[in-house]
């Protein structure tokens, strides 16, 4: 496991990270990261307060001038030295997020971080690419063009689930478009995101450009986002507070990106590859202990194939290997805390009320006793209106129903408040072509579910919230579009001055 004596000592300076350098916060209140994997503290610090957010928010606007009229050109190197930076520091941000998160190191090793370096690259092409519509004469007396401007200093929280990544997807986007940052990610997790904003001072990006306040969201939180000097806010976490964040976002009238929950529906048709669906289900559902937005969750089945299908899935999962973390043979690592798992139980126990628990729904016991661990599970039986169909349980769960028709898999799909991700499976082109048009969600997948890559834009549907990372698609978030409109005719007097005053010249 971790050694909390380096951890400590890695970040001694503190938690926060503002104007190039960590600090301790000044709330008057200390957390603890917690390896779940053993419930060990690694690192206890100075929770954030409103005057740290304060002092980032400065920081940020100081930087501002300087780095929103940097050349697309000069901004663009600055990320491509971060990429570098990122690449060779890639081994220290791998085990580091396997620390505070519990996650498998080959997840961390072969997806978090390599995925984190992608799209720091893309989005170092990206920012030489800020272009607006082409200049042209649509009003024959005038030449027309637009412009893409930095909005100002951003304020940014990410979640705990993929703390690397998703401060990588809130900082990119917006400083390769020419905005500052402030950045809260969850307390729990804070270590990645610092990690980021050392790799940026060390790539030569301003200090300032990317500012880190690790506080509690009813603290730090809620003053980034309100404060009025931030002019627009991008938030990763649960639908329930991305209304709170709405909420403070909107009474100041600020630009607000939202990327809320999900409860990814898993579409197989009667014509699938059944193992290949099968495989496609346990690892969509399990990837980081099934705490991502866009895991499987809901396996609709046509019912040809729906008994084999559960005992498919029931067999992959006795597969998995729960594990030390740290160790590369492990398949699934705890999950965040002991707090979380608690949650993720108590969907399942009270599933045994109404449906069946075909394998898993329990803690390990033995030496993974101490952590936050919950065996794969597969449920079946479950109504559709079940708590257990419709909730978010971000944890190792699949529940699997079956369908008949088309029409009703689709419907099945589709009956959910959220609209994340989803996949169909089906070896008939006309069959997944008409899911990926009806289906309702920012993503489908066809026969794969999970694949993520930067060219393409991720972002939701209905309460999943609106707006997209990655991509150039994000850069809408990031921009101020701008309409500029040039005189061509050295005319005093216009035609149509005539409708507001005297007749026709």
């Amino acid at each position: 496991m971790g050694n909390p004596d380096r951890v400590q000592d890695r970040f001694a300076a503190g938690a926060q990270y503002i104007a190039g350098r960590l600090r301790p916060g000044t709330s008057g209140r200390t957390q603890d990261v917690v390896d779940p994997a053993t419930g060990e503290t690694l690192y206890r610090y100075d929770l954030a307060g409103p005057a740290d957010v304060d002092a980032a928010v400065r920081a940020a606007r100081t930087a501002l001038p300087e780095w929103a009229g940097a050349s697309p050109g000069e901004r663009s190197d600055a990320l491509h030295r971060l990429a570098a930076v990122l690449g060779d520091r890639a081994e220290e941000l791998a085990h580091t997020e396997t620390l505070q998160c519990g996650k498998p190191i080959k997840l961390s090793r072969e997806f978090d971080v390599p995925g984190t370096v992608d799209n720091t690259a893309f989005f170092a092409g990206a920012a030489r690419h800020l272009q607006g519509q082409s200049a042209g004469e649509y009003s024959p007396d005038h030449t027309s063009y637009v412009r893409r401007e930095p909005i100002g200093a951003v304020g940014s929280i990410a979640p705990w689930n993929y703390p690397l990544q998703m401060a990588a997807w809130k900082i990119l986007p917006a400083i390769a478009a020419g905005n500052t940052i402030v950045l809260k990610p969850a307390e729990i997790t804070p270590l990645t995101s610092l990690l980021f904003a050392e790799a940026a001072s060390a790539a030569g990006i301003p200090d300032g450009v990317v500012n880190i306040v690790s506080g509690a969201g009813r603290d730090a939180g809620e003053h980034l986002v309100g404060h009025p000097d931030i002019a627009m806010t991008s938030f990763t976490g649960s639908t329930a507070v991305g209304r709170r964040v709405a909420e403070l976002a909107t009474a100041g009238v600020k630009r607000l990106h939202l990327e809320l929950g999900g409860k990814a529906p898993f579409l197989v048709f009667d014509d699938a590859d059944l193992q290949a669906a099968a495989h496609g289900a346990v690892a969509g559902a399990l990837i980081n202990s099934g705490q991502d937005c866009t895991a499987a969750t809901r396996a609709y089945v046509q019912r040809p194939l729906y008994e084999a299908f559960v005992a498919a899935v029931a067999d992959l999962m006795a597969t998995v290997r729960l594990g030390d973390p740290l160790d590369p043979a492990t398949d699934l690592g705890p999950l965040v805390s002991h707090a979380h798992r608690g949650r993720v139980a108590g969907f399942v126990e009270r599933a045994r009320g109404y449906a069946t628990v075909v394998t898993g729904g329990e803690a390990p016991g033995g030496a993974l006793a101490r952590g936050a661990y919950y065996r794969p599970t597969l449920i079946t039986g479950a109504a559709q209106d079940s708590e257990a169909v419709r909730s978010e349980i971000f944890g190792p769960v699949l529940v699997v129903l079956p369908f008949d028709g088309d029409d009703e898999g689709i419907a099945l799909a589709n009956d959910t408040p959220y609209g994340l991700a989803a996949s169909a499976w089906s070896r008939d082109v006309y069959r997944a072509g008409r899911a990926t048009r009806e289906i309702q969600a920012g993503c489908v997948w066809v026969n794969d579910h999970i694949p993520i890559i930067s060219e393409m834009p991720h972002g939701g549907y209905k309460a999943s919230g609106y707006g997209k990372d990655m991509s150039a698609y994000s850069f809408e978030e990031y921009t101020q579009v701008k309409h500029v409109m040039y005189d061509n005719t050295a005319v005093a007097r216009k035609d149509w001055h005539r409708t507001v005053f005297g007749d026709r010249p």
